[in-house]
């Protein structure tokens, strides 16, 4: 024994000292906290320091129902019976107290089914890795409260398993609760609350009977069927026995050894038992025990290490020891087992290490966003998308309605009336052409067949350049609007007998001048209209050697003025004179368009016609 301190005050023995780090620790010693702190060899005699309560033995004070301790945020953490969970400094200054329920914006956070009588009955448990304090209250409900300030992560019913268990967090991403009255450990997902899995184990020997989780986060946890039950963090169940657990009982919790991987185990052995199950309950009589067996185990491996029984040789040791000084149980016979690390071939690894190698093995969980039932979402979904592509089309109709209606307004039956005709006019043609082909090609003499024949296509062509034409409707812009249009006019320099003619776009203008000396006055000599006559007929024997000419149909007054409003004659004067004369035949080539215009004995006379003398 290395000290031993006496206090003025009875110690708690259902509360267990809580470790305050650098050499401290706090104990509950009649509704008092008190630290005792310089605890080293070399020190003759601890010092007492009085965190909680009053140092007048005379004074009232609450019942504190358990105490936790926080090196993260330096905090002590009391569970008071009427004033709800308390945070203080570790020098013991008052930090912030919760109550059990809280309202925020007019919204009630726990107590759901009892306001008036409403309280925090267990001790809180800290999750190291997530600074997170674990508390219930008598209504069967779990809150995971913030460990730096009093804010409520969520709270979890856990009334229809039992309004009385025990949390034990796993420091692993995982939240182990044990309801001693059913028989079940569950697991809860320390992000959300929810339950992950739930496994029922042998019966209990009392509420205070808590498991232990080691660093590969195996919750383990002994049964008065004699098994010790440890399950995974997947849920996977196996159960571990010694000795037979026929006539054995395991009373006590199991105590994890210094390294973090294995676990103490006692089992008692009785001279006899039995065991009768009445609904989800079960009972268990024994006879007195007879001997108990200590083992030392790994879950994760299924190894057992080291075992020895009492009476024996672990009896004797026990007799030459300080332990006969103090009336001792299996619990605190294990807890010295444990401290001594007896039969233990494992290293020891400090606390700060061991919590960084649970924490690190916590596995990040998706959150699901759609929480509900799939198969409706996915059928909300089809629907919303047939809605929103029967929306994208009467969108559509309707756009494509109301610019029908704007047309109607403009007085177009004419217009389509004439296109109609137009298309009535150019089947007769084809159909015409097609008898007047196969006509000539039977008939010997084709001369007035082909004359017959020539005149049609040059039809056809006319109406299908009306055909061909697209038409905006109004819906075009004219973006030369600034642009003024300048007529095409000859310009005569008075001093040779050449013209030039300026536009206001690229042309092509050939003109076929014929200067005769003995013209003069409205009548034109043999000579100039032979000339004349000649020149055409060597174009158009031209033209038809190249294979490339091109008849366009006589267009009258009439059929342009019905087309197009906007369409005109073109006409070109001309009057002689003794001195100046023009050729009778005016070439003109805009783009795809020629006119040629032939004027005789002084009249007036337009032909349109299109030639194509490209090579």
């Amino acid at each position: 024994m290395l000290w031993n301190i006496h206090l003025n005050y009875t110690c708690n023995g259902n509360i267990a000292p809580v470790y305050g780090g650098k050499w401290k620790v706090y104990i509950v010693a009649e509704n008092r906290v008190l630290k005792i702190g310089s605890l080293r060899a070399e020190m003759v005699e601890p010092t007492i320091e009085l965190v909680f309560g009053n140092e007048s033995s005379e004074a009232k004070t609450e019942e504190i129902i358990g105490i936790a301790t926080s090196m993260i945020t330096s905090s002590i953490y009391i569970n008071v019976e009427d004033k709800g969970l308390l945070a203080y400094s570790l020098r013991g200054h008052l930090r912030w107290s919760v109550a059990p329920m809280v309202n925020k914006s007019g919204y009630t956070q726990g107590c759901k089914a009892n306001v008036s009588d409403c309280r925090f009955i267990s001790a809180p448990v800290i999750d190291y890795c997530d600074s997170i304090i674990y508390i219930s209250n008598n209504q069967g409900e779990l809150y995971s409260i913030s460990a730096r300030r009093p804010h409520f992560k969520w709270i979890q019913s856990l009334s229809s398993f039992g309004e009385e268990f025990t949390a034990t967090p796993g420091n692993n991403g995982f939240l182990y609760v044990t309801v001693p009255s059913k028989a079940v450990v569950l697991a809860l997902d320390v992000s959300t609350g929810d339950v992950l899995w739930d496994k029922r184990i042998g019966p209990l020997s009392s509420p205070r009977h808590l498991p232990v989780v080691d660093s590969n986060g195996w919750i383990s946890i002994g049964s008065l069927d004699g098994y010790l039950y440890s399950i995974s963090p997947e849920g996977t169940l196996k159960k571990f026995t010694k000795s037979s657990p026929l006539n054995s009982v395991i009373q006590v919790s199991p105590v994890l050894d210094c390294s973090g991987y294995a676990v103490y185990i006692s089992q008692t052995q009785m001279e006899g038992k039995s065991s009768r199950v009445i609904d989800d309950y079960t009972f268990v009589s024994a006879f007195k025990p007879k001997s108990v067996l200590f083992s030392l185990l790994v879950p994760a491996t299924e190894s057992f290490y080291w075992s020895e029984s009492y009476p024996g040789q672990f009896g004797s040791n026990y007799s030459r020891s300080d332990l006969l000084k103090f009336i001792l149980d299996e619990e605190m016979i294990l807890a010295f087992i444990a401290a001594a690390k007896i039969g233990n071939p494992l290293p020891c690894r400090s606390t700060r290490l061991k919590l960084s190698f649970s924490c690190s093995a916590q596995k990040p969980r998706s959150v699901s966003v759609y929480t509900g039932n799939e198969r409706a979402i996915l059928l909300f979904l089809l629907f919303e998308t047939v809605v929103l592509v029967v929306f994208a089309i009467v969108v559509r109709f309707c756009w494509i309605f109301w610019g029908k209606r704007k047309l109607q307004n403009q007085n177009l039956g004419r217009f389509l009336e004439k296109r109609h005709s137009l298309r009535l006019k150019k089947k007769e043609y084809d159909r015409t052409i097609s008898e007047l082909e196969q006509k000539a090609a039977n008939d010997a003499s084709t001369s007035n067949v082909l004359e017959n024949l020539t005149t049609l296509v040059r039809e056809r062509q006319g109406v299908q350049r009306k055909l061909s034409t697209t038409y905006s409707l109004g819906r075009d812009k004219n973006k030369n609007n600034n642009v003024q249009q300048k007529d095409l006019l000859p310009i005569y320099d008075g001093s040779t007998r050449s013209y030039s003619f300026r536009g206001s776009k690229n042309e092509t203008v050939t003109i076929f001048h014929t200067f005769n000396d003995a013209y003069s006055g409205d009548e034109s000599s043999p000579e100039t209209n032979s000339s004349e006559h000649d020149l055409v007929t060597e174009i158009e024997l031209t033209s038809k050697a190249k294979g490339k000419a091109k008849c366009n149909a006589f267009v009258d007054d009439t059929d342009s003025s019905d087309e197009d409003g906007n369409w005109g004659d073109f006409y070109w004067g001309y009057s002689g004179s003794s001195s100046e004369s023009m050729s009778p035949l005016y070439h003109f080539h805009d783009g795809d368009e020629d006119r040629n215009m032939s004027s005789n004995d002084g009249r007036r006379c337009l032909n349109r016609r299109s030639w194509s003398l490209s090579n």
